[in-house]
C-alpha cells in the first residue's frame, strides 16, 4: 500500500510541475543566444556560438554539457550539441 501511495504522489507531482523537469536545452531563454533568428532555426557561426556559450554561468554550461552527453536529450539538439562537443563539452 505504501509503494502505491508513493507512486501516486510522484505521478501527481510530475503532472503539477511538468515543466520543472524540462532540461536546459528545452528552455527557449537558454537557447536563444545561440541562434540568429527568433524561430531558433539558424545557428550562429561557431565564433559567435563560443562567445555566447562562454558568457553563460559555469553552472549552466555544465548542465548543457551534461544534457548533450545524454542521447535522449541531445538528439533533438544535435547541431547545438555538436558545437558544445567541439568546445570541449565531454567531461
Amino acid at each position: 500500500m505504501n509503494v502505491k501511495n508513493i507512486c501516486l504522489g510522484a505521478l501527481a507531482l510530475s503532472i503539477v510541475s511538468g515543466m520543472a523537469f524540462a532540461g536546459a536545452l528545452d528552455e527557449p531563454d537558454n537557447m536563444a543566444p545561440f541562434f540568429t533568428d527568433s524561430s531558433m532555426k539558424t545557428m550562429k557561426p561557431m565564433a559567435e556560438f563560443k562567445t555566447a556559450f562562454m558568457a553563460m554561468p559555469m553552472e549552466k554550461q555544465d548542465t548543457m554539457k551534461k544534457e548533450c552527453q545524454d542521447a535522449a536529450m541531445s538528439k533533438p539538439h544535435a547541431e547545438f550539441c555538436a558545437n558544445v562537443q567541439a568546445l570541449g563539452g565531454a567531461n
